[in-house]
């Protein structure tokens, strides 16, 4: 999906030309060892110079966009639904801006927790806005949930969740199609938009950490509290 979309602005002219209207340059990554606690998102985060951790707006975090009996989860940046604080000053803006773009598709949406099981925790940890998409995990489908979004209720998002079924058959390519589209549409907004950033982040690493405040239940899988 992410190489898909790096492709596509490319082949608009958008990687390499100050006339398409991108501010900001673009970093797509992929981490390594996730599940063993985000150590690559951690090393990334921690290994930053101080000039470049200032000048991350946002990490748009898309961690399993294509689970067989899936939901449109958007991370819950405000805290609103988790009951929990959020994430730093703007990641309500991307939880807004995903959002209003599924409900202009005519797409029901439900929030998710930032619980740190994915590697968006370093960033936030760090007082960096994060947001994104994910589609469920080992988790169960509700009734409600599947009288919203179709699927099989009493069923998990992924049977095949961190086990070896879990290959290119086990893709749900109608939820991928909608998920790509809106990863797609959040890259170009933040790619051609200026997001605001957290005031102590201009402070410095040391202040961004204390202001976050940010207390993860998990790191990666596993279960920190």
């Amino acid at each position: 999906m992410l190489l898909e979309i790096a492709l596509q602005m490319n082949n608009l002219g958008m990687l390499d030309s100050e006339d398409t209207g991108v501010r900001n340059r673009v970093r797509f990554a992929w981490w390594g060892a996730e599940e063993a606690g985000l150590l690559g998102s951690e090393h990334y985060v921690n290994t930053l110079p101080d000039a470049q951790f200032e000048e991350i707006a946002a990490n748009l975090n898309f961690d399993m966009v294509a689970s067989p009996n899936y939901v449109r989860f958007v991370y819950d940046g405000d805290g609103s639904a988790s009951g929990d604080e959020g994430g730093p000053e703007g990641s309500s803006f991307i939880e807004w801006m995903l959002n209003d773009y599924f409900m202009d598709q005519g797409l029901a949406t439900a929030p998710t927790a930032f619980d740190g099981r994915s590697d968006y925790g370093p960033f936030i940890e760090n007082g960096i806005p994060a947001g994104g998409l994910f589609t469920g995990a080992e988790d169960v489908k509700s009734e409600e949930e599947a009288g919203i979004f179709g699927g099989v209720a009493g069923e998990a998002y992924d049977e095949c969740y961190h086990d070896a079924c879990d290959s290119l058959e086990n893709i749900n390519m109608q939820g991928l199609d909608e998920m790509s589209d809106a990863a797609a549409y959040a890259v170009n907004v933040l790619a051609v938009n200026d997001l605001p950033t957290p005031a102590a982040k201009l402070l410095g690493r040391e202040r961004s950490i204390a202001n976050a405040g940010i207390d993860l239940d998990y790191r990666g899988d596993r279960l920190r509290k």
